[in-house]
Order: C-alpha cells, then sequence, then structure tokens
C-alpha cells in the first residue's frame, strides 16, 4: 500500500491539462489527466474504502469539499460544505443462526452462507419467535389491481413474511402489467421491506436469485454481511420498522418450504396470479440477533454556484455523486480486505468534480441562469441515506429543483456512439432536450439494457424523484468504437460477477478516460440546456412520481 500520507501531501489536481479528443462543444473544459488523478487518488488504499462515519470516508469528504473551495465552488449548507447525516450502524454477529422449526424437523441455516440478515429496532440485542408465511411479492397496489395481502390485515401482524423479490411477470394479456419488462418501485426490496412494516410484521426474508438480483449471492453477502447502516430514529418518530430483515440464498428458501410441505417453484407460479392468497407455512422462525452498534455522524457536501439569472437563479439543477463505498470487511482470495470503490463511485465523484469545474471555467455571458448544487452524498451502499436525508432536509428547497443529475460509475474503455440516462422518458422538457444534444453530436441514445433489475431505484437520484424532482442518472454508452457488438454486456456481467461491491473494484492504469469526457461534454450540455429552460421540467402525467413533484411554473 502506498504511503497515504504522502499522497495527501503531494497529490493535486492538474486543472490546467484538457483532453485532445475534441468530441463536443464543451469537451474542452474536461482534462482527462484530471479525471484519472481524481479516480486513482479517492480509490486508493489509504481512504479504506471510504466507509462512512470511518476515518478513510470522513477524510475522502474532506477532500471534496476542499476541491470544492479550490474551485471557488461557495459553501452549500448553512455556510459550510458539510451537511451532517446522523446515522445507526449495526453489525450482526457471525455466528448467528436463523432456527426454521415445526413440522415434525428443525433446522439451522448459517449467517453469510445462507442468509443474511440485521434489525432495524437499533439495539444491541432483538429476539424474533414468529410464524413464517409466505406473501408472495409482497405488493399491494389498487392501481394495478394487485393485492398479495389478502384478507384480515391482523393477520400479518407479528409475523416473518417471507417474499419474492421484483415483481409479477408481464403476460400476452397484459404487456404492461407493472411496467412491463422495466421494473416498478414496487419490485425493490426497500418497498417490501416498508410495506411489511407497515402491515406490523416482524421481519422479513426476501428470497435471492442470481436471475432476479442481477447479481450472485456474493454481492448480497458482502453488502449485508458487515456494518449495515440506518438514518438514526429521532425521538417521536413512529415510522414502523422491522425486528428482523433478512435475505437467503434460493437453495435455503427451498429447504424451508420442503421443511413445510410445499413446492417453492409451484408456489413462486401461484403467485403471479392475482388471485394469489397468503399461505401459512406451518413453521415458526428463532433467532436472538446480537449485534454490535454504534451512532455516527457522517456528512453529504453541498456546494452552491449561483445563477446568472435575478429570478432564476432563485431555481437550481441538483448534481449528485455519492462519495462512500464499502469500507474493510471480509477477505477475497487475494487476501484484500479494502473494498476500494473504484468505478463504484470514486468514477461519479471525479466526474461531477468536473462538472462543477466547468461552471467555473464558462465566460460571464455564458453562465447558467439556474443555480448549481452540487450534492456529493454519504451513506449511498447503506440504502441512498445520504440522498434520502438530503431530500428530507434539503440545503435549498426540492421545490425550486428543476431536475437531478446523477452519476454513479464512469465510462473507463473509450468512445461510444450511445449514452444513455435512465429517467429521461420520464419527463419530456428532459427527453426533448437530451435527443437535441444527442442528435447535436450524432450520438443515439441508449435505452436500459436490464429495465428489469430496477437501476432507476437503485443510486442516489431516486430520493430526488420521490420528492417530485425529474430525474436522471448517468450511464455509459453501450456501443464502443473499436470493439466488437455485444462487449459491454459482457463486460458488465463480468463486473457484476467478480467485481460488484467486491476488493477487486480498483483503479487500473490500464483505463483510459477519452470516453468519460465524452459523457461529460454530452451531459455538460444538457445540464447547461435545463438551467436555461423557460419553465422548470416536469414529470409526465402517466409517470409514477406525477404526484408527488410540487408546483412548478
Amino acid at each position: 500500500m502506498r504511503n497515504f500520507v504522502s499522497i495527501l501531501l503531494t497529490v493535486t489536481f492538474l486543472f490546467q491539462g484538457v483532453s485532445a479528443q475534441q468530441i463536443g462543444e464543451y469537451s474542452s473544459l474536461f482534462s482527462e489527466t484530471q479525471l484519472k488523478s481524481t479516480v486513482r487518488f479517492l480509490s486508493d488504499d489509504g481512504f479504506e474504502g471510504r466507509a462512512p462515519g470511518s476515518r478513510g470516508g470522513e477524510l475522502a469528504a474532506k477532500y471534496i469539499a476542499k476541491q470544492l473551495e479550490s474551485l471557488g465552488i461557495q459553501p452549500g449548507h448553512k455556510g459550510s460544505f458539510f451537511q451532517p447525516v446522523s446515522l445507526i450502524a449495526v453489525k450482526t454477529k457471525p455466528d448467528t443462526k436463523l432456527i426454521v422449526s415445526g413440522n415434525g424437523s428443525r433446522q439451522e441455516l448459517s449467517f453469510g452462507d445462507e442468509f443474511v440478515g440485521n434489525t432495524e429496532a437499533q439495539r444491541n440485542k432483538v429476539a424474533v419467535d414468529a410464524e413464517l408465511m409466505f406473501v408472495g411479492h409482497g405488493i399491494e397496489a389498487p392501481e394495478e389491481r394487485w393485492n398479495d395481502f389478502k384478507g384480515d390485515q391482523s393477520r400479518f401482524k407479528g409475523k416473518v413474511l417471507v417474499i419474492m423479490v421484483n415483481e409479477p411477470k408481464a403476460t400476452e394479456e397484459e404487456p404492461n402489467l407493472f411496467g412491463g419488462r422495466a421494473l416498478t418501485y414496487s419490485g425493490r426490496w426497500t418497498y417490501k421491506y416498508a410495506q411489511a412494516a407497515y402491515k406490523g410484521a416482524a421481519g422479513v426474508i426476501l428470497i435471492h436469485t442470481n436471475e432476479s438480483a442481477g447479481y450472485g449471492w456474493n454481492v448480497v453477502r458482502t453488502s449485508n454481511g458487515n456494518w449495515r447502516y440506518e438514518i438514526a430514529r429521532t425521538s417521536g418518530d413512529e415510522t414502523p420498522f422491522l425486528q428482523f430483515r433478512s435475505w437467503v440464498t434460493d437453495d435455503a428458501a427451498k429447504k424451508i418450504f420442503t421443511q413445510a410441505g410445499h413446492d417453492l417453484d409451484k408456489l413462486r407460479a401461484a403467485a403471479m396470479r392475482r388471485d394469489f392468497q397468503p399461505v401459512d407455512l406451518g413453521l415458526r422462525v428463532n433467532l436472538n440477533l446480537d449485534s454490535e452498534l454504534k451512532t455516527l455522524e457522517s456528512n453529504n457536501v453541498v456546494g452552491y454556484w449561483p445563477g446568472s439569472d435575478p429570478i432564476l437563479k432563485d431555481e437550481h439543477v441538483v448534481y449528485s455523486a455519492h462519495w462512500d463505498h464499502l469500507g474493510i470487511g471480509e477477505a477475497n482470495a487475494a487476501g484484500d480486505t479494502i473494498y476500494n470503490g473504484a468505478l463504484d463511485n470514486a468514477s461519479g465523484v471525479a466526474q461531477v468534480l468536473a462538472v462543477a469545474q466547468a461552471f467555473t471555467k464558462l465566460a460571464a455571458d455564458k453562465q447558467p441562469k439556474r443555480s448549481q448544487v452540487f450534492v456529493f452524498t454519504t451513506a449511498e451502499e447503506q440504502g441512498l441515506l445520504g440522498a434520502e436525508w438530503y431530500a428530507r432536509f434539503p440545503s435549498f428547497p426540492l421545490s425550486k429543483a428543476a431536475a437531478n443529475i446523477n452519476i454513479d460509475g464512469g465510462n473507463f474503455f473509450g468512445i461510444t456512439r450511445d449514452y444513455g440516462a435512465l429517467g429521461a422518458e420520464r419527463s419530456v422538457a428532459l427527453w426533448d432536450t437530451l435527443t437535441a444534444v444527442l442528435g447535436d453530436r450524432s450520438v443515439r441514445y441508449a435505452p436500459d439494457s436490464n429495465p428489469e433489475q430496477g437501476f432507476f431505484f437503485r443510486s442516489d437520484h431516486f430520493p430526488f424523484a420521490k420528492g417530485g424532482v425529474p430525474a436522471l442518472s448517468i450511464q455509459s454508452g453501450r456501443d464502443y468504437v473499436g470493439k466488437p457488438a455485444g462487449w459491454a454486456d459482457d463486460f458488465f456481467k463480468e463486473y457484476n460477477t467478480n467485481h460488484y461491491h467486491q476488493p477487486s473494484d480498483e483503479f487500473d492504469e490500464s483505463w483510459v478516460f477519452d470516453g468519460m469526457v465524452q459523457m461529460l461534454d454530452i451531459t455538460f450540455d444538457v445540464a447547461l440546456r435545463i438551467s436555461n429552460l423557460p419553465k422548470m421540467p416536469r414529470f409526465r402525467e402517466t409517470d409514477e412520481f406525477f404526484g408527488a413533484q410540487p408546483d412548478r411554473k
């Protein structure tokens, strides 16, 4: 490991470097050298995986604030660059056993290999002894005429609910059921936990499959087997919570259902129909959750660049990228315990810093009419907690946010013929703006290649969308110049299998940054045009977030 202190003292941004690849009108505002330096630096072992509240994590936040200050970006939160975020961290002891008994037998599931779990009770010790019930997808959606919680609602209180992830699949008769191929929020694990808590359940067991999640059990294990964070509850907060929330492998789930005398695959098929009825499994779950607990303060980093128009400067475009990753955890086969998070998401931080710098380079007569707000969030990997905190307690009113532009990941592999932006189709104004920018560059729009995996609900733009702010999550293109068809799909499959949320998400000296400059040129043009629109964008009337948006001009 390189000496971190010496790096911190000697490494500086090279603001003078400019990419030789002139892709569009604004590409000269971005430097490949600077982007590479920032990604390499933030993913260094010295930051210890940038866990929220850790020494390395908060050093990363301070580093970002220092870069904003050096650029001339103003503090964005009550005169400071830092917005404190109150968190509770829970770590379940690895010798915890999930005991399932009934129907004349008893079995123990091992933590890590067969299940992972933790508590939302924010206490060190929690005991669970409850009946098991299968509730299909765990969805109650009147707009789809779907209800997995049929019958007397008191029957769910105090139970541990077994739930499938994702949603019922569309059929020939109903091709648009739950968004068709695209996942809606009802399919996300966060929704299922919240819905079960609202029903009074004691706990939830989610059934993991590689197909439904888009990644393997190794990701679930590393993401949930170490410290898990939540927003600290304040006095008087009556939001319902679960005593126990967990995931099990598909094999472990089949063992449970076999013990109950049921065929899991047959019940899965039954849960694809509207007439599905919850199934009491005739089993009980017993476990003692003995956890380490710590209260900590982490920080979002917030910067502000004022708009040029005397009226529109009260509105803003907000940019987001999470600075955190998973910290120090379980060693991989090479003995590496540091989860560096180079792609996820040192790359996004570098890009949002570059966007902030680009605004400072614009001539006075080119400055945006609306203001610009840059938010670098904490605890994204723990459930979008920093972004959720910002949406609840915004430094600038969400009702004045014209749009959110989120960057989580980056292009390290070259120029593309296309460009992705999740959420663009949800707003006419955003869609028209994006397609005009792409048309100027003869670049195609890259639609979501895996809509069934619900990426729109998996990064920091989602809390903004829930708060009524039309949002874009910038995605790398899929059609790389000089690479064969399907190369991008193969790469991302390999990344998700071997490197996502693993210690091997590390900086690679072979990475190139001309494609990242291309993405930033497009992103900056989109942002500038949004900043100058006469009216703020709105969600389409048919979009699920239409009702959430505040009044807009």
